[in-house]
């Protein structure tokens, strides 16, 4: 494809290198550019509408033309531009963002420590793990466990946690010490007529074996999404959180939930640990803590790890790790901003008022012949395409039909997000309303209909 010299197009192609990208691909298709935004739709640089179903990138819950945002950030801009939290500085709108953090954090969450990304906040988060068992004495009690299909960020801890082949491909990824699990995904994984509740046990059984054969000893934290997003949208069987932490809690194991995606009304409560009866040493979040209108990204932690960080602390004269931008004061006053709004808007009473229509599209789907499963909970959710229903069997590889219904989805004016294992990511702004649902499944519905003509 050539570009008119010069264009936006042009110089894109030419000094870009864009992120989950085949490069080589991008200097003949060259990019799709976003030139504004307006409620859950964006339009492109010839003015096309599309309906933003994946929320940008699970994260844009207030839609894209939130004003209050703009004012939060426009203000603190101009009043205080920077200032950082290290050596006992602090700013007030980092103070009060912590204050409304913990004051609607699930138990038993008590301190919170900011950074700027979801990846971050997960390298954070094992640094913590380690520096907690290291204060306890514990210095061979390292090792990490996440599960296949985890999606936890790109960084090099971050991305070894994270156990998916086109995240670690290249990379040399994963680094030692890292462990994976078994997936959560029962229509996948099950075995033959088994339950959901045993699945779960199955499952919770294996991760105890896990860390047996390992050594209770070296192993200091689980990391789990409260549902897989990035993944595929791998909604836990019933029952699974519950039998889950009885085996971390007898190995002495940290319970770290990535809320990364969940957090902030996306399931239906707050956070997904809310959802999923889960009560985390240690909670990461970002994305919809600003709705991102600006980076920022929190690790929440217990008083019992924060009791154990202020003793090694204290010994060692510094708890030396930090960001120049953690807790940066506009992005605290955008994110402090964003929590007013799902207060003052009860977003969470929206999201349950519109979360059944939106789980009672994606479960029609499931009826369409590309179709396997349409899954979900809250204003998340998934289709798994499969060549044949009966059977599960998935559609050879080099089709790429999930990202073929995803480049048809464009066209009729959808923004979606294809998954490993050709599965339909759909997660829109929260402040979607039940028409615009509509809008979304029919839009997708005839990307369907033309993949499987063209298949």
């Amino acid at each position: 494809m050539s570009y008119a010299p010069n264009s936006p197009a042009a110089r894109d192609v030419a000094y870009m290198l864009h992120p989950y990208t085949n490069l080589s691909v991008h200097e003949t298709k060259g990019p799709l550019i976003m030139a504004r935004g307006e409620g859950v739709y964006l339009y492109d640089d010839e003015g096309k509408e599309y309906l933003e179903g994946l929320a940008g990138l699970w994260c844009v819950s207030l839609g894209f033309s939130e004003q209050r945002l703009v004012d939060a950030a426009t203000k603190q801009l101009q009043t205080l531009p920077f200032s950082h939290i290290f050596t006992h500085r602090s700013t007030p709108p980092v103070i009060e963002l912590a204050e409304r953090l913990i004051g609607i954090a699930p138990e038993p969450l008590a301190k919170v420590f900011f950074a700027n990304s979801g990846s971050e906040a997960i390298d954070t988060a094992i640094k913590f793990a380690w520096y907690y068992n290291n204060a306890l004495g514990r210095p061979e009690k390292k090792k990490i466990i996440s599960r296949k299909r985890a999606y936890h960020g790109v960084t090099i801890a971050g991305g070894s946690l994270t156990a998916l082949a086109y995240v670690q491909n290249g990379f040399d990824l994963p680094i030692s010490g890292v462990l994976h699990c078994g997936t959560p995904c029962h229509y996948r994984d099950s075995l033959p007529g088994e339950s959901e509740e045993d699945f779960a046990t199955r499952l919770a059984e294996e991760l105890d074996q896990l860390i047996i054969d390992e050594g209770p000893e070296t192993v200091a934290a689980f990391f789990a999404e409260p549902v897989m997003g990035a993944g595929g949208v791998m909604v836990p069987p019933k029952t699974y959180f519950d039998k889950i932490q009885p085996v971390l809690k007898k190995h002495e194991v940290l319970m770290v939930a990535d809320e990364v995606i969940c957090g902030f009304g996306r399931t239906g409560n707050m956070w997904g640990s809310e959802t999923y009866g889960i009560r985390p040493d240690i909670l990461t979040c970002a994305k919809q803590l600003s709705s991102a209108y600006l980076p920022i990204s929190a690790v929440m932690i217990s008083q019992p790890v924060y009791d154990a960080f202020a003793e090694q602390a204290s010994k060692l004269g510094n708890f030396g790790t930090g960001f120049t931008y953690g807790g940066h004061p506009v992005s605290a006053a955008v994110a402090l901003e964003t929590l007013k709004i799902y207060e003052s808007d009860d977003i969470l009473s929206q999201v349950r008022g519109v979360m059944g229509r939106f789980q009672d599209r994606i479960r029609q789907l499931a009826d369409h012949r590309l179709v396997g499963e349409g899954r979900g909970v809250g204003l998340m959710g998934a289709l798994e395409l499969v060549a044949d229903k009966d059977t599960k069997e998935s559609f050879p590889a080099a089709l790429k039909v999930g990202p073929q219904v995803v480049e048809n989805a464009i066209t009729e004016g959808l923004i979606l997000r294809p998954c490993p294992g050709d599965i339909i990511g759909i997660c829109p702004p929260l402040i979607i309303k039940e028409s615009e649902i509509d809008i979304l499944f029919d839009r997708l519905t005839a990307a369907l209909d033309k993949t499987e003509s063209q298949l």
